[in-house]
Order: C-alpha cells, then sequence, then structure tokens
C-alpha cells in the first residue's frame, strides 16, 4: 500500500509541472476533452494541434457540431484520415445536444459510435473524475515495466487485457490526472525505443529498470503485414477527372471520392501499366 501510494504521489507530482502545454488541457471542458479524444485514435498529438485549433474555432461546442453539414465536419478532418471518426463524432454531437445532460460512466459513453473502452474511460475520468483506468499502448508499456513481465503477448489489444486490473488498482483519487499522467509518461519518458529512465519520476518503482533492460519489455508478438498492390487510374476528359464514390456502406473512405481502381474504370491492370508506360514515354 505504501509503495503503491509512493507510486501515485512521484507520478503526479511530475505531471503537474512537467505536463504539456496541451490546447484541450488549457480551460478544459468535456467538448474539449471528447473533440481530442476522436482526433488522438491513432494519430499522434503534434499531428492534431493545427486540426484541433481549427476545429475549436469553428465548432465550438457540441450544438454547433450537431448543426454542421457532414460535409462541413468532413471538410474539416480533411487529412486527419480514418474519417469514420469523423463521422461519429457528428452523429455523437447530435446526440449529446438532444439530451438533457450528457452521460458521466464509462457504460453510458459506450453507447454512442466510434466509442471503446479507452475512450470512454478516458473522458469520463477526466470530465467527471470517473474512476476508470485508461489502457493504450503507452500505459500497458509502463506496467510491463514496472513488473517486468515476461509473458509474450500475441498484441497489443491481448496485452492491454492482462493489464487492465494493475491499471486499475494503481488509479489514484485523481483519475483525471492519473490516467493523464500514464499518458504523458508513456509518450515523452517511458519511449517505446530508448526510454529516459534518468528523467523518470517512478524509475524506483520499476523492476525493469533495476534489471538494466527496460526496453525489452513489453514482449509482443511481431505484427503480421500483409502487402497488397492496387493500380488506380488517372483519366481526365475536358478539363474533367474520373473519381469513384465509395458507397456509405465501405469501411474506408465511405461516402468519399477517390482514384478508381483500373477494374472500377473498366480496365485490366496490364492496361493500365501500358497507359502509365505510355504517359512517361511523351513526357
Amino acid at each position: 500500500v505504501a509503495r503503491k501510494a509512493g507510486f501515485q504521489r512521484a507520478l503526479l507530482r511530475w505531471y503537474r509541472s512537467r505536463a504539456r502545454p496541451l490546447p484541450w488541457r488549457d480551460s478544459p471542458s468535456l467538448y474539449k476533452t471528447v473533440v481530442s479524444e476522436f482526433m488522438l485514435q491513432q494519430t499522434q498529438v503534434k499531428t492534431v494541434l493545427p486540426y484541433f485549433a481549427r476545429w475549436l474555432e469553428a465548432l465550438p461546442d457540441f450544438s454547433a457540431l450537431a448543426a454542421a453539414s457532414e460535409g462541413r465536419v468532413l471538410k474539416l478532418w480533411e487529412g486527419l484520415g480514418y474519417y469514420s471518426r469523423a463521422r461519429n463524432l457528428h452523429r455523437l454531437a447530435g446526440r449529446i445536444a438532444s439530451r438533457s445532460s450528457p452521460p458521466n460512466t464509462p457504460a453510458g459513453w459506450r453507447e454512442f459510435p466510434g466509442i471503446g473502452p479507452y475512450t470512454a474511460a478516458a473522458i469520463t475520468s477526466i470530465s467527471f473524475q470517473y474512476p476508470a483506468a485508461c489502457v493504450d499502448g503507452n500505459v500497458v508499456r509502463i506496467l510491463a515495466r514496472l513488473t517486468a513481465n515476461p509473458k509474450r503477448f500475441p498484441d497489443s489489444a491481448t496485452a492491454a487485457k492482462i493489464f487492465s486490473p494493475l491499471a486499475e488498482a494503481l488509479l489514484s483519487s485523481s483519475p483525471g490526472d492519473h490516467n493523464q499522467a500514464m499518458m504523458e509518461l508513456g509518450a515523452t519518458v517511458c519511449l517505446r525505443k530508448k526510454p529516459l529512465c534518468a528523467v523518470c519520476p517512478v524509475r524506483g518503482y520499476c523492476a525493469a529498470a533495476r534489471l538494466g533492460h527496460p526496453g525489452k519489455f513489453p514482449r509482443l508478438a511481431p505484427r503480421k503485414i500483409e502487402r497488397h498492390k492496387l493500380t488506380r487510374v488517372w483519366c481526365e476528359r475536358d478539363d474533367s477527372l474520373l473519381l469513384h464514390l465509395a458507397p456509405p456502406s465501405a469501411r474506408r473512405l465511405a461516402s468519399m471520392h477517390e482514384l478508381p481502381l483500373a477494374g472500377q474504370a473498366g480496365l485490366t491492370v496490364k492496361a493500365a501499366a501500358c497507359g502509365e508506360l505510355l504517359a512517361q514515354k511523351r513526357r
């Protein structure tokens, strides 16, 4: 118990003095937290920053977002990728705006589109101080090193499930700051490669640091990578460009335009390759 309390104090003291000045932490609000959590899904902080600023200027609250057209929402999101996040955020805003008050538990937030366990825990702990631990890749890395867990995990999702009880057990009485501190520590100090152990505020509690090789944890199976080769067609006629409109049910770029695949343009891959070769010769 004493070590747990000491870990919590050291972590929070470091976070409150060293946390990066991020815009969603400045005058925090539920809306800022929700938007930032959606944008940060599979996207780095440095990439999100200019988009977040532009978004808040154009759509400052849930009501403004709910009233915006999908086209405007997607335009503001343009360049961030994973556009289903923008659509889910738009739908969520409509449901929040129609309620007398937002839910304040993870279970309540998980009823909204695009909200999984991690995002629900982040939103409710930060905005409502609900005692729910966030467990993402950063947190898994910290916990695996704190315990020097030798287990080999097939993937990050499995590791997150295994470490969730420990994350919950370590949660302090300030769950919002605690979760943000863990994420901040993983993002800036307890790095995947070459962790900065010399400046780590909780090094004294880290079994992997005592062993002298924290970089060996967590032990994850190598990712299996499948490579697919696509041939797309650039077809112009009378200053118009041929584009393919993805159906609303598409898993990626739903209801959005992109260059057509050779087959969608009525060409074989061989014919498309010959067309590219001719174009190169003309150039």
